[in-house]
C-alpha cells in the first residue's frame, strides 16, 4: 500500500532494563482523582466523580528531552501523575481482571494550560486545548509488572521544581484506584494493548518557566526529569 505523503512514526516509551520499546496507541487521562486537588480546583471529592480526557499519542515527551514552553498561554502547570501501560484490553473489564492487563508502571506530567482551562470551564467547552497540546505529557521510562504487580497505597509520588517540593502524596490517596480506573474505562472505550492511563494529580499544581528543571518521582520507578525551554 502506498500513501499521499509519509505516515507519522509510531510513538513510543522506553522500557527499564529492556531494549525493546512500547508502542503507544492513545493517552487516556483522569482528572479530580485525589480529593485534595478536587478541592483546590474548586470541586468536591464527595460529590464529584473523576473526569476522563484523552490526549494523543504526539503528546508524549520521553525522558531526558526538553519540554518547550507552549504558545498561547501565561498560566502553565505541572500534574504529576502515575502512567499505566496495558499490554492487552478489551470492553467491561472486571476489578479482578484489570491488572492481568497491565505491562508496567511510569511517572509522567500531564501540562496544562491553566488559563485556557478556566475558559473551558466557563464557557463549558471541552479541554482540548488546555490539555491535548503537542509535548504535554512527559513521561519516564516503564518499569514492567514483573517487578511491580501493584504498586503499594503507600508508594509515595512527588514533583519537585528546581529542587523546591511542589507536590507529594501517596498512591493510595487516589480516590479511584488503578483497578477501578481500569474497569471504569473499560466500560466506555475498548482498551488495547499500547494503551496508556494517567491516573491524576494529587494537591500542589502551580506554574512553570522557562529554565526551570522538573523531577517526577514514583516510589519504586524510574525517576522523570525535564527543562522546560
Amino acid at each position: 500500500m502506498t500513501y499521499i505523503f509519509e505516515p507519522a512514526a509510531i510513538t513510543s516509551l522506553s522500557i527499564a532494563g529492556n531494549e525493546k520499546l512500547f508502542p503507544v496507541r492513545r493517552i487516556f487521562c483522569v482528572g479530580r482523582n485525589y480529593a485534595e486537588h478536587t478541592r483546590e480546583m474548586g470541586g468536591n471529592p464527595e460529590t464529584e466523580t473523576p473526569v476522563f480526557f484523552l490526549k494523543p499519542a504526539e503528546a508524549l515527551v520521553p525522558e531526558g528531552r526538553d519540554v518547550p514552553y507552549p504558545s498561547a498561554t501565561e498560566d502553565f502547570h505541572h500534574e504529576v501523575e502515575l502512567v499505566v501501560a496495558l499490554k492487552s484490553g478489551g470492553t467491561n473489564i472486571s476489578a479482578s481482571e484489570s491488572l492481568q492487563h497491565v505491562f508496567g508502571f511510569a511517572v509522567g506530567v500531564d501540562l496544562t494550560r491553566r488559563d485556557l482551562q478556566k475558559i473551558c470551564k466557563d464557557n463549558r467547552h471541552p479541554w482540548d486545548v488546555a490539555k491535548a497540546f503537542e509535548l504535554s505529557a512527559p513521561c519516564g521510562k516503564i518499569t514492567p509488572c514483573e517487578k511491580h504487580t501493584r504498586l503499594p497505597d503507600s508508594a509515595e509520588i512527588c514533583l519537585t521544581v528546581n529542587n523546591e517540593p511542589r507536590q507529594k502524596a501517596q498512591l493510595g490517596d487516589m480516590i479511584w484506584s488503578v483497578e477501578n480506573i481500569i474497569v471504569h474505562l473499560s466500560r466506555l472505550f475498548e482498551l488495547r494493548s499500547g494503551d496508556i492511563i494517567m491516573t491524576g494529580t494529587p494537591a500542589g499544581v502551580g506554574p512553570l518557566h522557562r529554565g526551570e528543571i522538573v523531577t517526577a518521582t514514583v516510589e519504586g520507578l524510574e525517576p522523570l526529569v525535564f527543562r522546560i525551554s
